[in-house]
């Protein structure tokens, strides 16, 4: 196999309990379990490792860490865990993250974007309003992905903007699992352009309302179809 596959496999097991903490796996086994060289194994293990899923120890092997040290930012995990039984758990906690960080962050950008950033938001705001009555949700996706990214990083805030990728795999699941109604609701479409308007305008409680309002949507959305 090749490395991505011995790694969306090894990395989707560890994510969805399918090997607990404490497990140890010995290189030779995942070589075995695998069909994968050595050399693939060892780069599987270093990944695992920069990720904090895993940790090596000389004579015993890799051992699984608690969730609790994991890194929980990376999108290769969030996307395991959307793919597999943890999803609603995953997706409550997503939910929970962009709540707390993008009204903020849209409120930045109100105060912050530079004129080039204002005029771009605007712009996907409207091919999102045209994909979404076309029932493009491929195309829709690309838009509103580029959407929450833009605005990320119009806040101003590197840390804000270096969670594009997280946001970008909530959005993708959500799609991807058959979460997302096959016309983007009009509410959601109507809110994505108050966004816009608002940061064009500057005005900051404008902007961090609508945004709040699109993260509750999605969330109950979300929640409608899950149970």
């Amino acid at each position: 196999m090749r490395h991505e596959q011995v790694l969306d496999a090894l990395g989707a097991a560890i994510a969805n309990g399918e090997l607990a903490p404490g497990s140890v796996v010995r290189s030779e086994e995942l070589q075995e379990r695998f069909g994968a060289s050595r050399t693939v194994a060892r780069e599987v293990v270093r990944v695992l490792e920069t990720m904090r899923l895993t940790s090596s120890k000389r004579r015993v092997g890799v051992i699984v860490r608690e969730p609790v040290e994991w890194n929980h930012y990376d999108p290769r995990l969030i996307r395991w865990q959307l793919d597999g039984p943890a999803r609603p758990a995953a997706l409550a906690t997503l939910n929970e993250l962009r709540s707390a960080i993008e009204p903020c962050a849209a409120r930045y950008a109100a105060l912050r974007a530079t004129p080039e950033e204002r005029g771009r938001l605007g712009a996907l705001g409207e091919r999102l309003a045209r994909t979404a009555r076309a029932r493009d949700l491929t195309t829709f996706l690309e838009f509103d992905i580029a959407f929450h990214d833009l605005l990320l990083t119009a806040s101003g805030n590197p840390m804000f903007a270096q969670l594009s990728e997280v946001v970008a795999e909530v959005l993708t699941g959500r799609t991807g699992h058959g979460l997302m109604p096959p016309e983007p609701q009009p509410e959601a479409i109507a809110l994505h352009l108050e966004v816009a308007a608002a940061v064009a305008a500057g005005e900051a409680d404008r902007a961090e309302r609508a945004m709040r309002d699109i993260v509750v949507q999605a969330r109950d959305e979300i929640a409608a179809l899950v149970e």
